[in-house]
């Protein structure tokens, strides 16, 4: 199909009804030959800095302790921070077969921009199509071995890059990340909007920052205020699939490179979700 006219390959300020992003079944890609993936999910929010790579390395690890094999395309590639999540120093191999992703202590797999890059503070100036294609490289170049769940963790928004994972990479569904703020209220709407325009499936939404715990009486403080997450879940039809708590030793596991050590239940019922597909 062409694409329309005006199109500016960016579908967030476009206002022209391009078939490329009203038809993603058009444009889905194949994965490498050898790779044997079951089910994928995708991890998005419609802004930054509300965690949504936490929620997939937890998502990951929840399901890799089930007895399943998860796996974690990291597709933000302007800011990954998967591979420092799980303490991963070495970077990723090949041959002439494809590219391999690096395991983690307890067995996930990964890819990620960093895993390829000589220095892991090296910049990635790239623009859009650049970093849309090396997504999809991720999924097409990259042998994925006997994956049960793949998460797919989004750069925020509604830009080159998701539009190239919606139309690129057939997701069974995806999890919305979302933090307490007023104004992230607007922004869960435009990624369910997103999301519909796309037809994916949505499994439901992860509110991250929720609430501190108070160390002396356990009272739940709500630090950046009152949840808006089960009013915008009831608007959409949708469920709410855990609240995560601003919690230091959750911080200090993602800085340690330690996430699978962290032990919690705060997403179970995102898990369940999942292993209901």
């Amino acid at each position: 199909m062409a694409e329309a006219e005006n199109c500016t390959h960016n579908c967030e300020t476009c206002g022209e009804d391009c078939p490329s992003r009203m038809a993603p079944q058009d444009f889905l890609e194949k994965p490498h030959q050898l790779s044997s993936i079951k089910k994928v999910v995708g991890v998005v929010s419609g802004k930054g800095g509300v965690g949504k790579s936490l929620v997939t390395s937890l998502m990951a690890v929840g399901l890799q302790r089930r007895g399943k094999h998860a796996a974690i395309l990291d597709a933000d590639i302007t800011g990954p921070s998967i591979p420092k999540a799980f303490g991963i120093k070495e970077k990723a191999t090949g041959s002439e077969d494809g590219i391999y992703p690096v395991r983690t202590k307890t067995g996930i797999d990964v890819m990620s921009i960093n895993l390829l890059l000589e220095n892991d503070t090296d910049p990635v100036v790239w623009r859009g199509p650049i970093l849309a294609g090396t997504v999809k490289q991720f999924w097409t170049d990259v042998i994925w071995n006997d994956v049960d769940y793949m998460f797919v963790d989004m750069p925020p928004g509604t830009g080159d890059v998701p539009l190239t994972v919606f139309q690129s990479i057939p997701l069974d569904g995806i999890i919305i990340v979302a933090s307490p703020q007023e104004l992230v209220g607007m922004i869960v709407e435009k990624a369910v909007n997103m999301a519909n325009m796309m037809n994916i499936p949505i499994l439901g939404l992860v509110e991250n920052m929720s609430y501190v715990v108070c160390p002396d009486c356990g009272k739940q403080i709500k630090a950046f205020g009152e949840s808006h997450i089960d009013e915008i879940a009831e608007k959409y039809g949708l469920k709410v699939l855990g609240k995560l708590p601003v919690d230091p030793h959750l911080a200090a596991a993602c800085d340690g490179g330690l996430i699978e050590l962290y032990n919690g239940d705060y997403l179970d019922a995102a898990a369940d979700q999942v292993e209901a597909l």
